[in-house]
């Protein structure tokens, strides 16, 4: 296991439960300094001063939540990595949709900590410039079983589907054993955008823009799939420049 020192900042209003998850992480290579934080105004101070690489944050906690406080970090330059850390399953989809890299249920145990910090890994691997000698030609999916390398350029959309991904091509789907989040930097070069926090599009493959009315949202019809892709609110202006219509 490659040293990697990571700043990691725990969030919970729990001590016990900070002090257990600090312990584990602890046990890791990869992670280097740990700190805590009781709430999200104490975790705000502490994200602009330590800058931690990644953030193990509860969602249930009094005041702002986890969730609330995580969706605030878009506005960050170099947001770190999320990962949620609750009690409560049913908080899973709304956690994903807001690119968390992965969510652990309480009581934390080792062997799934390790787990979520490979996926750490791989996002912040992802997060790194790609080198421009060494363009993404190939995507790994499976489909029926089987396991296949997909060529890029044939992949009309990709959706989120939790912590991994269906990559969708004229053939079918492919299930690829990454986040969106993840593929959204690799392919960013081979002109892949996205437009909705479940959805990335191949910009070649648009073939019309839609705007709906009354409520002004955007919808853009793919050549090689059948399926209308929704755009964002938050989304729309990026992807109107990109596209040409800014």
């Amino acid at each position: 296991m490659a040293e990697q020192n990571w700043r990691v900042l725990i969030v919970d209003d729990e001590p016990p439960i900070r002090a257990e998850l600090n312990y584990l992480l602890k046990q890791d290579a990869r992670v280097g300094q740990v700190e805590e934080a009781g709430g999200a105004t104490a975790a705000v101070e502490k994200i602009l001063s330590f800058r931690p690489d990644v953030l193990f944050l509860d969602i249930q906690m009094p005041g702002t939540s986890g969730v609330q406080l995580a969706d605030s970090l878009h506005n960050l330059k170099h947001p770190p990595v999320i990962v949620f850390v609750t009690a409560f399953s049913e908080y899973a989809a709304e956690a994903f949709e807001l690119d968390a890299t992965d969510y652990v249920l309480k009581p934390v145990e080792q062997a799934r900590l390790e787990k979520a910090l490979d996926k750490v890994e791989a996002t912040i691997a992802a997060r790194k410039p790609a080198s421009t000698d060494e363009p993404v030609r190939r995507i790994q999916g499976e489909r029926n079983g089987k396991r296949s390398y997909i060529p890029v350029s044939e992949i009309a959309y990709i959706e989120a589907r939790a912590d991994y991904a269906t990559a969708y091509t004229q053939a079918g789907g492919y299930l690829v054993n990454d986040s969106i989040s993840v593929l959204e930097r690799r392919l960013a070069s081979e002109g892949f955008l996205r437009v909705h926090r479940s959805f990335l599009v191949n910009i070649d493959d648009v073939r019309d823009i839609e705007v709906l009315k009354p409520s002004g949202l955007i919808q853009l019809t793919l050549e090689h799939a059948a399926t209308r892709i929704p755009v964002s609110r938050r989304r729309a202006p990026g992807v109107k420049k990109q596209l040409g219509l800014a």
